[in-house]
């Protein structure tokens, strides 16, 4: 079977697992929740992950290695965790 997720940067079967049992199940689910809703999700489902899953994500989505994402962009998204509720992308 053809898992579009884990053939995604930083995406492996673990996190595609995680994201198929919150209902991500291709690469526009993911976009259209981003990062830091999509890793929520997958907290508030019981799954142990890391920031790095939330870090994975968005450098799946930016197609980059999630350790290369720039400072700015892991403190914006941090910063965008701790604010309640769903993320706002407008």
């Amino acid at each position: 079977m053809h898992d579009e997720l884990q053939h995604m940067k930083n995406l492996g079967k673990t996190s595609a697992q995680w994201l198929h049992a919150v209902g991500i199940h291709s690469a526009s689910d993911l976009r259209r929740l981003g990062a830091v809703d999509a890793y929520r999700a997958v907290r508030a489902r019981g799954f142990r992950a890391s920031k790095v899953l939330m870090y994975a994500i968005e450098g799946a989505l930016l197609d980059i290695h999630w350790n290369d994402l720039p400072p700015g962009l892991k403190a914006r998204l941090n910063g965008q965790l701790n604010e309640p509720g769903p993320s706002n992308k407008s």
